[in-house]
Parts: structure tokens; C-alpha cells; sequence
């Protein structure tokens, strides 16, 4: 039962408004105005920066809470980051006075952006230098929609912390660091200033946040000297004293643990923005020793114990992703963070990892049902049905969370991207659906990839029909292609073509972040940063990996099943035929678009006709990427999922062959296209699995069945033996929304009687209201099972 403590915290959490604070922005502008003549080193200036907001941001102690930090001055404050992405005016008032996904911009901040912020960081920031020096041919396909860029306003990372940092302090990695000098000192390494350079920033950082604590530990002991009731004293000398021992330390208790992650949460989102996903990864294997000393001990309950956690909920879900501006706004408009918390799975020895506080934290997932974190089960087969099911009860109520993934299938992905076992066993997904191995890899992703804009492209032998310019490369007039493997052929060397073009430009941006802004603090508390002395953005993690995402899988494999089927089998019409349909968007084709939307086969009923194309396209695409060299040392993978770029990368397509009108969204992830499976989900998962998952950092499922479905006990059983039965076949990942269109449609109607609403997007949990419109219809159009 949720204490009346928690329940005013998560009620002033929720009420808080979204707020864009300079906080930041001025103090990261003070200080380079203040130091950008003395000659620091490019880490030692990002180190000292560091400590100067951390010395000099705002305290916020929120009345009763247990776990103190944030990351602005107040819950709710976004802060901003100049150095990487700069604000206009209007992009101001675009973000206070856009209808979704808004933060409140006062006058104040306005006019500190006028006058301090913007005169220092026009023609400075990260983006700036990115965009400059892109080539000609990059900055065409990128406005044309082939591909998005996730650097331009985000800095790198979708990392997750590994056991690390529950098991040493910063005084343990301090010591660290000075080991590491010590080698350096002994060896011939030509690199040897730079290397010192940037070990002495990781600890001037790790000293900054032992003063952040520090701070917060004074401020809360002159609270409880001014606080009139006795128990809040008590725990407010507490908080104080457990600030005064974490992070410096390394935790001994429940309570000392969560706080002492949260130090570690704030400071890593202070020092950048690194795409708002980092998490402490495997929760419940991380703070079960913790829980279980304790209970043995007499020094904390279950009880507590919830209430510490549910006030950890809190923090997360104080922390909206800061605002995004244009393309990056479409391709991932939302308030979350994409701060994942990982349940169950696998221990280092493969044996089952689900302990007491795995479900613990399933009901408090259920009791709090906020945003965020997010969360995540991971299900292998070691472990027991009993799990799965508790985690199916919370999916019932029909919040969106948790999602379910394959701790089998992301081990094997590790694995065969060469990882150590132990690695991969303590690894798991983050933001999405994103493999890695938690807390020894830097994992970028690096943007998404429009599967069906190339398949556009090269209908019109390499012209971008919409605007008429010539971006891809000449691959043919599809009316003189005899067969469809020809047509494919030039579909795939214009893939190839908009890959190499990708990766050139991501090349060129890891060396702008890793040369122009390290990452001291994150390089901290992920192995092997400090051994090998290099920076997190720059190569110095164990494994380093950078990730091209593909969208519309589904629309894809409809779209060249239609020009299969009907231009070149059944030959109904020919190519000029088809492609005169599209120019037209159907207009006075509405027989022929009747027979490519239900004559033709789809993705997701288990139809090898169409199902072979999105194996085809999926090993085109794993072929162009898997295993490219980066610039830091690592390989390029895939994965494929959306958050809403499917939204946006449709707007950018004109009408195509599966009979998708022009601007219409396109399928996501590894969906079929909305309303296209119609043999149930058992016919979606045998269809998902066609494709190999293993070959891929992560895939995305979603389905979604009718409330209606849940009535009986048997209904659950049967969900848990289909998410057992797709993930026997390697499926990665799949998530489910419980909720009627009917539900849907009357929320568009009359939003104020659905505040609360929450509906599973792609990867994450959203509030309806807070979507677009063309997000909302595209999750009314999936397809509303009532059995399996």
C-alpha cells in the first residue's frame, strides 16, 4: 500500500509543470567566458566546467522526500545545453507555445538567452561544427528524410551502468586513476599527455560530485536543525549523513545505494545529454545483496524498503528529456527519458536471476503506473513461468510496462558481437530495445534509416519524387527491369549508396565529440575508461559500438510484395502503371488500391510470399552496416526500431505500392503495417521470426489486444506461452498496448476526461494526450487482438 508519503510526492510529481530552466546554460557560460584564454586542455576545461555547475547549481530538497537531487532547480526543469545544441529565439517560443510536448519559458530566461547565452555560443556549438563539415550529399538525403542524425542535439550514448559503481566509490575510483598515472608513467606511450590530461579530469569530476553531495549533506542538516517534528529530524540527520558517505564511498546499505546511484544519474545528465537514457541497468541484481544483509540484519523491512524504491520512481519521473528542436522533435517526440530498468534474467554463471526484490519491483512498477523509469523484464527460460505472468498481471492493466525481452537472444547478440560471456550474462537492453553490455560499452545510436524512402528513390532512378532533385545514384529506369530481382538489384545498390553515405557522415561526428567534447565524468563508471586512460566518447570502453536503426520493416515487405505480385507475376499492371498510381496518390485508383491493400499478401500472417522480402531487405541491410569500422575503434551494427520516426520518415514518402497513401505514417519497428496481420498473433510472431534477431542489437514488436482478452486466468497463461513461444524462436523483444480504438477515439474526442490515459508507443510508455495526431491514429489502426 502506497504511504501517504509517496502518494503526495508522486501527486506533486505528476502536477509539475515542464519548465525550461537557463540554469545550466548560464553557469556552463560563465565559465567558459571566464577560462577560454588560459590554454586548458579540451578534458580539463569540460572537467572544471563540471565542477563549477555542480559547485553552483541549485540545491532542491522537495518536502519529504528520501533521495534529494535534481537535475534543475526544481522538478520538471529542464536544463539546456549550449555548447551542443543552441537555442534561437524562436526555438523558444516554439517549445512554450507548441500544442505537444511543451516547456513553460518565461521572460527571464528569454532574456538571459538574448543576452548572455546566445551572443557567447552562436557559431561555437557541437552542431554547428557537425553540420559544416558534412558533406553536399549528406545534407540532401537528411533533408530528404533517407536518414536522421541523433548527434546533432543529443550527445552520444545509450549507456547503462554496470555493478561497478554499486561495488566502489569515487574515492575508490580515484585511486584507480592514480594507478593508472602510475603505468602511464612507466611507459613509452606517445599519447602520454593526453592520456594524463584525461585522467586528471576524471578526477577532478569525481572529487566535483563528492562537493555535490557535500552540499546537499550541509543543507539537509540545516533543515533538521530548523524541523519541528521528530521523525522527519531523524530522517533528515540521516539523509545527511548518507550524503556525507555516498558517492565519496562506496554504499553499504539499501537507502546508501539508491542514493548514491542518483548522485551518479544527476551527474551524468549534468555534465551532457547523452540521449537522457542512462539507467542503472539491472536493478534488482543490483541492490538485492544490499536488501537481503539488511533484512537478515533487522535493519530494514519490506516495507521501507518499497517506500525508498517508490521515492526512486519519483526522481525519474521529476526528469523530462530536455527539449528537442525539428527533426530530432519528430523522431522522438516525447517527454521520456528512455531510462530503462532491466528485472530478471541471467547471473554471471547463466543461472536464473529473478530473486525476491524482482517482484518487489513488479509491484511497484504497478502501484506507482508513471512514465517514468521505463521498465523491462528480461525472460529466459531459466526462469520460472511464475515471473512472467506477474509481469503479464501489471501488462493487463493495460500502463504499457513492463516490456518483455529474450535474456537468451540478447546474450547470443553479445556474444557474436564478441563480447566475454560474463559480460554479455550482465548485459540487457536500454532506451528502446537496444543491446549492450551493461557498464563495459559505449553504445551510440547514431540515427534512424528510412528503409522505404530508398525504396522511393529508386523507383524514380534515384530522384526524390517530392522535391524532383537527384540525391541518390542512377540505378535504372524501372520500365526497362525484365524481372523483380532486377528491380531489387537497384533497390540494393541504392541502399548500398544512402549506408555509405551514413557512415561517412557518422565518422565524421564521433571525431567531432570525441576530439571536441569528452565526457570525464561518464568515462568514470564505465569499464575500461580509466585503465586505458581514453575518454568514453572517444574509444576507452571495453566495447564500443555504434548502431544505424531501420525503419518500416513492415511497409517494405508490403511494398515489394505489390510490385512482385502484381507487376511482375500476375502482371495486373505494369511498373508505369503502378508508378502513375502513385503520382497520383490514388486519386481514380481506387479499385487498384483496394486489391494492394487486401489482394496482397502481408508482413505478420505468416506468408512466406511476403514474408521473404523482409528477410531479403533485413540481410541487404545487415550486409551494408554489420561490422563497418568506426571512428573510436569499434564496428557498426543494426537494430530496428522507430520511437516515432516512423511518423516522421512517412511524411516524408509519397503514396507507395502496398496501397499506403502519400504522408501516412509507416509501419514501426518490426510491426506489421496497422491493420495489415489478420492471423491473429500467433501469424505476427511466426513472421517476426523469419528474420534473424541475433544479427541485430535489438527489435522492436508491438502488439495490441483488447481489454476484453483478459478476462479469464486462462488468457494470461496464454499470453505467457506466446511470449515463451516467440522468444523460443530468438525473438528479441515484444510489448503490448491494452486498450479498445474505441477507447482511443472518444480520448481524441474529449481529452480532458483522459488525462491519465497511457498508451505503449514503440519502446516506451506515453500519455495519449501528449501525442501527436498522427501518432494517435497510427496506434488506433493497429490491429485489436481478442485471442491468440
Amino acid at each position: 500500500m502506497m504511504t501517504d508519503r509517496i502518494r503526495q510526492l508522486r501527486r506533486e510529481s505528476l502536477r509539475a509543470i515542464n519548465t525550461l530552466s537557463a540554469e545550466r546554460a548560464l553557469l556552463v557560460t560563465e565559465f567558459y567566458k571566464a577560462n577560454e584564454d588560459k590554454g586548458l586542455p579540451i578534458p580539463i576545461m569540460r572537467a572544471k566546467a563540471f565542477e563549477h555547475i555542480m559547485l553552483n547549481k541549485k540545491l532542491c530538497i522537495n518536502p519529504g522526500e528520501l533521495i534529494v537531487g535534481e537535475r534543475g532547480p526544481a522538478p520538471k526543469a529542464a536544463p539546456t545545453y549550449p555548447e551542443v545544441c543552441l537555442h534561437t529565439l524562436d526555438d523558444l517560443e516554439i517549445i512554450h507555445s507548441r500544442p505537444k510536448v511543451s516547456f513553460k519559458v518565461d521572460e527571464e530566461t528569454r532574456k538571459v538567452y538574448r543576452d548572455i547565452i546566445i551572443p557567447y555560443w552562436k557559431g561555437k556549438t557541437i552542431r554547428e561544427k557537425i553540420f559544416s563539415l558534412l558533406s553536399d550529399e549528406w545534407h540532401e538525403a537528411y533533408s530528404a528524410g533517407v536518414f536522421t542524425e541523433f548527434q546533432e542535439q543529443r550527445a552520444p550514448g545509450h549507456t547503462v551502468a554496470g555493478k561497478k559503481i554499486f561495488q566502489k566509490g569515487m574515492l575508490d575510483l580515484i585511486a584507480d586513476i592514480d594507478a593508472s598515472m602510475e603505468r602511464l608513467r612507466t611507459t613509452k606511450d606517445e599519447n602520454i599527455k593526453a592520456k594524463m590530461d584525461e585522467l586528471e579530469a576524471m578526477r577532478i569530476v569525481a572529487n566535483a560530485i563528492i562537493g555535490y553531495a557535500n552540499r546537499y549533506a550541509d543543507a539537509l542538516n540545516e533543515l533538521a536543525q530548523k524541523e519541528d517534528d521528530e521523525v522527519r529530524r531523524n530522517e533528515l540527520l540521516e539523509m545527511s549523513s548518507i550524503c556525507r558517505r555516498v558517492p565519496a564511498h562506496a554504499p553499504q546499505t539499501f537507502h546508501e545505494a539508491l542514493q548514491h546511484y542518483w548522485f551518479i544519474h544527476v551527474g551524468v545528465v549534468t555534465e551532457l545529454n547523452p540521449w537522457d537514457s542512462f539507467n542503472p541497468g539491472r536493478l534488482d541484481q543490483h541492490l538485492y545483496p544490499f536488501y537481503q544483509n539488511e533484512i537478515k540484519n533487522g535493519t530494514l523491512t519490506k516495507d521501507s524498503a518499497v517506500e525508498l524504491l517508490e521515492s526512486f520512481w519519483v526522481k525519474f519521473n521529476n526528469h523530462p528529456s530536455p527539449p528537442k528542436m525539428g527533426v530530432t522533435a519528430q523522431e522522438s517526440s516525447t517527454y521520456t527519458d528512455f531510462a530503462l530498468i532491466n528485472l530478471g534474467g541471467v547471473k554471471e554463471d547463466g543461472s536464473d536471476a529473478v530473486n525476491e526484490l524482482s517482484y518487489i519491483i513488479l509491484d511497484v512498477i504497478e502501484e506507482m503506473r508513471i512514465l517514468q523509469p521505463s521498465s523491462m523484464v528480461q525472460i529466459s527460460k531459466k526462469n520460472p513461468d511464475r515471473f512472467v505472468k506477474r509481469a503479464v498481471k501489471i501488462t493487463k492493466t493495460g500502463f504499457g510496462q513492463p516490456s518483455f525481452f529474450n535474456t537468451d537472444a540478447i546474450v547470443q547478440q553479445l556474444l557474436s558481437q564478441g563480447k566475454a560471456l560474463v559480460d554479455a550474462r550482465n548485459g540487457g537492453a536500454s532506451g528502446c530495445v537496444e543491446t549492450g553490455a551493461f557498464g563495459t560499452e559505449a553504445y551510440f545510436l547514431t540515427g534512424y534509416f528510412n528503409l522505404n524512402k530508398v525504396l522511393e528513390i529508386t523507383l524514380n532512378n534515384g530522384v526524390d519524387p517530392l522535391t524532383g532533385k537527384e540525391i541518390g545514384i542512377k540505378t535504372g529506369n524501372p520500365e526497362d527491369f525484365k524481372s523483380f530481382d532486377e528491380l531489387y538489384d537497384a533497390f540494393e545498390r541504392q541502399l548500398n549508396y544512402f549506408i555509405d553515405l551514413k557512415i561517412e557522415g557518422n565518422n565524421i561526428v564521433e571525431k567531432v565529440w570525441a576530439t571536441e567534447m569528452p565526457v570525464p565524468f561518464l568515462s568514470l563508471i564505465i569499464d575500461d575508461c580509466i585503465a586505458n586512460a581514453t575518454d568514453y566518447n572517444a574509444g576507452g570502453a571495453r566495447y564500443n559500438t555504434s548502431y544505424i536503426q531501420g525503419v518500416g520493416l513492415g511497409s517494405i515487405t508490403d511494398n515489394l510484395t505489390s510490385i512482385r505480385k502484381h507487376v511482375y507475376e500476375d502482371g495486373a499492371l505494369t511498373i508505369k502503371d503502378m508508378l502513375f498510381a502513385l503520382s497520383s496518390n490514388f486519386e481514380g485508383f481506387d479499385d487498384l488500391r483496394y486489391k494492394l491493400i487486401y489482394e496482397t499478401p502481408k508482413w505478420g500472417n505468416n506468408d512466406d510470399y511476403a514474408d521473404r522480402h523482409a528477410v531479403r531487405v533485413f540481410n541487404s541491410f545487415y550486409n551494408a552496416v554489420d561490422g563497418r569500422p568506426i571512428y573510436r575503434g569499434g564496428k557498426f551494427r543494426i537494430n530496428m526500431l522507430p520511437t516515432t520516426s516512423h511518423v516522421y520518415f512517412g511524411s516524408k514518402i509519397g503514396a507507395m505500392p502496398d496501397g499506403r497513401k502519400a504522408f501516412e505514417p509507416l509501419s514501426e519497428g518490426i510491426s506489421p503495417f496497422q491493420g495489415a496481420d489478420r492471423k491473429g498473433p500467433t501469424g505476427v510472431i511466426l513472421s517476426a521470426a523469419k528474420i534473424d534477431h541475433i544479427k541485430t542489437g535489438g527489435t522492436l514488436l508491438n502488439q495490441k489486444f483488447s481489454p476484453s482478452f483478459f478476462s479469464t486466468e486462462e488468457s494470461l497463461d496464454k499470453l505467457v506461452m506466446l511470449i515463451r513461444s516467440y522468444f523460443k524462436l530468438d525473438g528479441h523483444h515484444i510489448q503490448f498496448n491494452v486498450v479498445s480504438a474505441s477507447t482511443l477515439r472518444d480520448a481524441q474526442k474529449h481529452p480532458e476526461k483522459y488525462q491519465d490515459l497511457i498508451v505503449r508507443v514503440a519502446g516506451y510508455s506515453d500519455y495519449f494526450n501528449d501525442l501527436s495526431e498522427a501518432l494517435q491514429n497510427e496506434i488506433i489502426r493497429r490491429t485489436e487482438h481478442e485471442s491468440v
